[in-house]
């Protein structure tokens, strides 16, 4: 259990914060005094109730990330019950894993949707509270795919966190004058549900790549997401962190 309360009575909207790394972000952001809530089209009841009985402050917001009006309700009901919004962290994505020469159509425009026009969506819903309000933070989850390419995805995926980057970077610049600070993490090879699904052999290809010699825990991308939220990156906006373990320094 932390002892530090860094986030003491703030609001943090996220998606895709039930398993994986939402749920490590989740977790700390709760840990540290914060109310979260998450949105989600699925019953995650299952996650929410154990953190509830700890007298938590956490709430699932059913929504699709995908429907811009369906966001946009979601955000003011988020409004209607805790009277603001301090962060917003777009954690959702889909992936592909089929090579270009197989993949649909139907597969791009879905992995685009998720990881494209559900962030600008949330974002484009919360910014003008946050605008009123005179302060926020935005913190995205990009990806090395988005500035190595996909190694073991399809295209679309590295090129989706691309755009994740340079939306980043766009909003960041228009927003700084209104006291909003919008940066993103990139992680790699990460011990989640997804990697848990990869053979030994690929594994162990994955590992001789990190200088670290080891995957990261969902924990240690949570813990950059809170700092890039918190009063210690005040002077840190546009930029992309990566947690790789070595593997891309730049």
């Amino acid at each position: 259990m932390r002892t530090t309360r860094r986030f003491e009575g703030q609001v943090v909207v996220i998606t895709g914060g039930n398993r994986g790394i939402g749920a490590s972000i989740v977790q700390q952001f709760l840990e540290e005094g914060a109310k979260v809530a998450i949105l989600s089209r699925r019953d995650i009841s299952a996650f929410l109730i154990p953190l509830q009985r700890q007298s938590y402050h956490v709430e699932a917001i059913e929504t699709v990330i995908t429907d811009a009006q369906r966001v946009k309700d979601a955000v003011a009901r988020v409004i209607e019950m805790w009277g603001r919004i301090d962060i917003v962290v777009n954690n959702a994505a889909a992936i592909s894993r089929e090579p270009v020469t197989a993949m649909s159509l139907e597969s791009w425009h879905s992995v685009i949707d998720v990881n494209v026009n559900a962030p600008f969506y949330l974002c484009h819903a919360v910014i003008p509270y946050l605008i009123e309000q005179g302060s926020g933070t935005i913190v995205n989850m990009s990806s090395v795919a988005a500035k190595v390419g996909d190694l073991t995805a399809a295209p679309v995926y590295g090129t989706s966190k691309g755009a994740v980057t340079t939306l980043t970077r766009s909003l960041a610049r228009q927003l700084a004058p209104y006291k909003i600070r919008v940066n993103a993490v990139a992680p790699h090879a990460i011990v989640t549900e997804m990697s848990g699904q990869w053979s030994e052999e690929k594994r162990a290809s994955v590992i001789a790549t990190i200088p670290l010699g080891r995957m990261g825990e969902a924990r240690e991308v949570a813990s950059v997401v809170l700092f890039l939220a918190s009063e210690e990156a005040t002077f840190i906006t546009g930029e992309t962190i990566n947690v790789n373990g070595g593997y891309l320094m730049d």
